[in-house]
């Protein structure tokens, strides 16, 4: 019985990508299942969102049913020295609460890798999450009018004087195209290809299904009812709703926090904390309220500035925590679990904002529990889609009106704004079918 019951919930993940741990609050996630769900003519390509952790040494050991990390030697050693340094050193203040926090949840996140180690039918899924789909192939090496496609650094570009004449253009006919041969009538609303202003505008795909975006000579995948909004910080005041009936009741923020990893490899441009301090949360809310949901390192003084200045300043009352837990292709965690200055886990916060009823908020922020989510991290700063497991928590009626700020990606049903959430839409970072030998457009 034990094991069809653990079929069951493999068959439920191969189809929605989360694995549910039976009388659990621990859940496992393929991010390119998840997302795919969003898509009708293009797939999120596995082997583009998993860069790392993926190497032949991991899928043997997982093949010979070794769950310890198998760490290259330069590496043990570099760990065990960072072990010593850390026992003869003597903690600050700070460092001490750090340690604190993390050992208070040390025994939840314990628990979930226990409770992952355990499936081996899930483990066994896990070591093939890179591979691509038969039938399917990375758009790798398509063009746009036969120029190949380069990256478009849309941080740059919206700082020159340019910005506001850049447009781009929404392919409708290939939209309509899918329509009509899935039997269903095209949009008559927009001319074949419609172009658009870039920067401080609204762009939607209102349609069911995935629109190819042309750019300059870079292509995008925009999801089925999505739409974005890309400017600077300065510029999102312009972004609020006149009415607040118009507000979100869901608000995800990942903010691109000060730190020397983002700094040092040019990932992505940062901020000072106190930037963050102007995001017109109360604004953007809805009238109902809303679960504010703040992606956070797991720096002690960024987490004394979330809860003593950030979340005041936004109106926020905090609720619970969201740990996310890295862990590799064969099911060992990315890193020690206490390697001080280098955990395996960040952390979303939960919270309200809104004066949405106080028996509807206490209902929810009483059902709303810590909880431990388990990826394989993709792409470096890219985020699991964790929003499906939030949403029964979303205050308001339904469907919840969703906005992601600081977006770096987009997911249908909902509203990204940022300075480049179309950077995991680019091309390159999906597959599509293969007819005839042929990719399909």
């Amino acid at each position: 019985m034990a094991g069809k019951e653990k079929n069951k919930h493999v068959l439920e993940f191969l189809e929605s990508g989360i694995y549910r741990f039976p009388a659990s609050s621990t859940f496992f996630i393929d991010p390119v299942r998840t997302l795919n769900r969003n898509y009708t003519q293009f797939r999120v390509s596995p082997s583009s969102y998993y860069p790392r952790f993926f190497t032949e040494e991991q899928q043997q050991n997982h093949d010979e049913g070794v769950q310890e990390d198998k760490c290259s030697s330069r590496k043990r050693k570099r760990n065990q020295k960072n072990k010593k340094k850390h026992q003869c050193y003597t903690l600050n203040e700070k460092e001490l609460l750090a340690d604190q926090r993390h050992q208070e949840i040390r025994p939840l996140l314990v628990k979930a890798h226990e409770e992952l180690l355990k499936v081996k039918e899930l483990l066994d899924v896990m070591c093939e999450l890179q591979c691509e789909d038969e039938g399917w192939e990375r758009c790798v090496d398509l063009d746009c009018g036969g120029i190949k496609e380069e990256e478009v650094s849309f941080f740059e570009l919206g700082k020159v004087w340019q910005a506001p004449l850049y447009e781009i253009a929404l392919d409708f006919a290939q939209a309509n195209k899918h329509v009509i041969e899935n039997g269903g009538s095209p949009d008559t609303q927009h001319d074949d290809q419609t172009l658009f202003p870039l920067f401080n505008n609204l762009v939607s795909n209102e349609t069911d299904n995935d629109m190819v975006a042309e750019f300059q000579t870079s292509l995008y995948i925009l999801p089925k009812d999505s739409c974005f909004y890309m400017s600077e910080l300065e510029q999102i005041h312009t972004f609020v709703p006149a009415d607040s009936d118009c507000g979100f009741n869901f608000i995800m923020v990942d903010p691109p926090w000060e730190n020397r990893s983002a700094y040092q490899k040019s990932k992505y441009p940062t901020l000072p904390n106190r930037h963050f301090l102007s995001l017109p949360i109360k604004q953007l809310t809805h009238t109902s309220g809303a679960l504010v949901a703040l992606w956070v390192t797991n720096r002690e003084k960024l987490r004394k500035f979330v809860e003593d200045e950030l979340f005041p300043a936004w109106g926020v009352r905090y609720a619970a925590t969201l740990y996310w837990l890295k862990v590799k292709a064969n099911g060992s965690l990315i890193c020690d679990l206490d390697l001080f200055h280098h955990r395996p886990y960040e952390c979303l916060l939960l919270g309200y904002t809104g004066s949405h009823g106080i028996e509807s908020e206490l209902l929810s922020v009483s059902n709303l529990k810590d909880q431990v989510v388990i990826t394989i991290p993709g792409d470096y700063s890219r985020k699991p889609p964790v929003e499906e497991l939030l949403l029964e928590y979303v205050p308001g009626s339904k469907p919840a009106r969703c906005l992601e700020l600081f977006a770096r990606e987009m997911m249908g049903g909902w509203t990204s704004w940022g300075n480049e959430p179309l950077h995991f839409q680019e091309k390159r970072y999906f597959s599509r079918k293969i007819t005839n030998g042929k990719c399909t457009n």
